[in-house]
């Protein structure tokens, strides 16, 4: 096998060696069962466990209530932008959203589909390069949804919004679920696509309040209705059977690490080392603002498109790939989720330095 290298590519994205290392040994045989992972139906005992044990594992890593149903479903966040306002907006309702980049765009033109989507606040003033702290609701607003952490830009939510009234509160988390403690109770929906933090492609987490499973609009498609893949726990058609398994994992070696308050420390410490190096360096510098800086995302740029290019090809020469920030924003950007090792990060430095002292 060829040696690994330094993954920053902001998804899908690293996942944790001795992860990938145990999924290994089960594609021939899932334990002793003969048959391996992605072979097993996903009705029978075997896969049944998995799916038991992947609940359980993240229920007891986020605290999560009891009146929320954790589910595993397809269709990426993208298919959440419009099942949540399809299950809960209808004509005359109005939904707020705070926007803060590409995603949450996405997200507000799903939701013109159902309803009213009301921009309760924006950053694109600013090029999506901070959080914004001020809020103008609507006066009944049927839910409020936020994105977490802004995966091209590199700005993410310090603490959750304060959503107005009784309004339940959704958030895409897709790039920083699990990345620190999270209260739960506070939410009313939190989903996200595995493969930044969680796992591989293919499964999307939901984590939905009771209350919410109940109220979702029933003459819609079933495979829309969150009702029916909470009676049938995410099994009402075939599942991700592979990435609910890997997920699994995850939720283990999270759990395995000391859990969430763990991991924020070493996402906390791995991102302020990395944007150090940038403030103090002569040449690089961050492209968000420093209140605002994701812990899962560093993006920083020269101010030269061309050199920019130049230090990631110099960069990859070096064993570090997937440093090319997003084609819409140009630049660098390192994702550093969860899995991604301190010493990629202090490789980067390093590369970094070395690159600043070749241009003399």
């Amino acid at each position: 096998m060829s040696e690994r290298i330094f993954n920053f590519s902001a998804g899908p994205a690293v996942l944790p060696v001795e992860v990938l290392e145990e999924a290994r040994e089960n594609l021939l045989s899932l334990g002793d069962t003969g048959v391996g992972i992605m072979e097993h139906s996903h009705r029978g005992k075997a896969f049944s466990a998995v799916l038991a044990q992947a609940e359980a594992d993240c229920r007891k890593l986020a605290s999560i209530p009891d009146n929320y149903r954790v589910l595993f479903l397809q269709g990426g966040a993208s298919t959440q932008f419009f099942q949540i306002p399809m299950n809960f907006l209808e004509d005359g309702q109005t939904a707020d959203y705070l926007v803060t980049g590409s995603w949450s765009k996405k997200a507000v033109a799903q939701a013109k589909r159902f309803g009213t989507a009301h921009v309760a606040a924006s950053s694109d003033d600013r090029n999506f390069t901070y959080i914004p702290r001020q809020f103008d609701y609507s006066s009944d607003p049927r839910y409020v949804h936020f994105t977490s952490n802004n995966t091209i830009f590199g700005t993410q939510w310090a603490s959750e919004p304060d959503a107005p009234g009784s309004a339940p509160l959704v958030c895409d988390a897709s790039s920083d679920i699990f990345c620190r403690p999270i209260d739960v109770s506070k939410y009313g929906i939190i989903y996200a696509g595995a493969q930044k933090n969680l796992g591989p492609s293919g499964v999307t987490l939901v984590i939905i309040r009771d209350d919410l499973v109940e109220a979702g609009r029933s003459d819609i498609p079933e495979m829309l209705q969150y009702r029916i893949h909470a009676e049938n726990d995410s099994c009402y058609n075939t599942p991700p059977t592979f990435g609910i398994y890997l997920m699994g994992l995850v939720f283990k070696w999270l759990l395995k690490q000391g859990g969430l308050d763990e991991m924020h420390r070493r996402n906390r410490e791995k991102a302020e080392k990395l944007y150090a190096a940038i403030d103090e360096s002569p040449l690089f510098q961050a492209a968000a603002e420093a209140d605002s800086r994701s812990l899962m995302n560093v993006t920083f740029v020269t101010g030269n498109p061309d050199l920019d290019a130049e230090f990631i090809s110099y960069a990859k020469e070096r064993g570090l790939d997937g440093l090319k920030g997003h084609r819409s924003v140009g630049g660098m950007r390192a994702s550093i989720y969860n899995a991604f090792p301190p010493e990629g990060v202090d490789r980067l430095i390093e590369v970094m330095g070395e690159f600043v002292r070749s241009r003399g």
